[in-house]
């Protein structure tokens, strides 16, 4: 089979592979659509470390199992089940956790392997290409979107991925949405946004999420943040935190992360998301063309989400 392979920081290579075998409690799925995630770049750029190269990439899986069911793979691959973190319903922090395209190979190929403990049915209604942000963008971004709480007025930090779905997902549920984003504008409107630019929103926020990894952005959401908000922080790895003066968290403002997400997460998300209708805005990739998806992403040329298909 063909894959993408990260041989090591900043080498990705399109390889021949063996199609890969299935262990005790294992899926083969033929891979339909990977999306590609910021993580990807990450990874790719040794900011988030794979610990055993050669890795095939990619983490939000569309495929089939051999009798056709159609199945979907995010993020969190696989954990131990026993640990303190899984037993409390914290599975997203267990510290034997594995990740798909990090730890586990990954969707950048033609066929998979997947825990069928991690694997969530796909809703009807979403074709390959439509459903392959939902299983990261759109499911840490739900997570995020829950430690907002109740908030009204919602920031969202950064146009890619994950907002343009989240975006969504608080106007279903009532909320005003501000974007604060180098790009999207157009879009991030059409999608039910009262506000979008590149400057301040025109009123106090309740509470705000920075979905671009640019630490800078958590001080300038904190600046935005009425008294009592919180500013969610939703990317895997984020660059340095400028220093701040006390006074702009002071009020009981907070800042917080999401880690990865658990089942529960996915299973919510998935069962909410042909009831908004979630509706992803996505650009396609041939496999063999899945380094410049990532530039693409890098360089902010992907307009909602850049999806791979072998």
């Amino acid at each position: 089979m063909r894959a993408a392979v990260l041989e090591a920081v900043g080498d990705l290579q399109l390889r021949e592979r063996p199609v890969p075998t299935t262990g005790p409690g294992q899926l083969l799925l033929k891979v339909h659509a990977c999306g590609v995630c910021r993580t990807d770049l990450h990874l790719l750029d040794g900011e988030v470390t794979v610990d055993q190269p050669p890795r095939i990439l990619g983490h939000q899986i569309v495929g089939t199992t051999p009798d056709g069911t159609r199945l979907g793979v995010p993020w969190l691959g696989w954990t131990c089940g026993r640990c303190e973190y899984c037993a409390s319903g914290r599975e997203n922090l267990c510290p034997n956790a594995r990740f798909t395209g990090r730890d586990i190979d990954g969707g950048f190929a033609e066929y998979a392997v997947a825990d069928e403990r991690f694997c969530f049915p796909i809703p009807d209604g979403y074709p390959d290409l439509q459903a392959a942000p939902l299983l990261c963008g759109g499911m840490i971004g739900y997570r995020a979107l829950r430690f907002t709480g109740d908030a009204t007025r919602l920031g969202l930090y950064g146009f890619g991925a994950a907002a343009h779905i989240i975006a969504q997902v608080a106007v279903h549920e009532g909320r005003r949405v501000f974007v604060v984003s180098r790009k999207g504008h157009e879009l991030a409107r059409e999608l039910g946004a009262e506000w979008a630019g590149t400057g301040a929103p025109p009123e106090p926020l309740d509470a705000a999420i920075v979905f671009a990894p640019v630490g800078e952005l958590v001080v300038t959401a904190l600046k935005h943040l009425a008294p009592g908000g919180t500013v969610v922080c939703a990317g895997i790895h984020m660059s340095d935190i400028p220093t701040f003066p006390y006074d702009l968290l002071w009020r009981e403002r907070t800042i917080r992360s999401v880690a990865n997400l658990t089942r529960a997460d996915g299973e919510e998300f998935l069962a909410l998301a042909p009831r908004v209708p979630v509706m992803t805005h996505v650009t396609s990739y041939p496999l063999e063309q899945t380094e410049q998806a990532l530039e693409d992403l890098r360089a902010g040329r992907v307009t909602g989400a850049a999806v791979v298909t072998p």
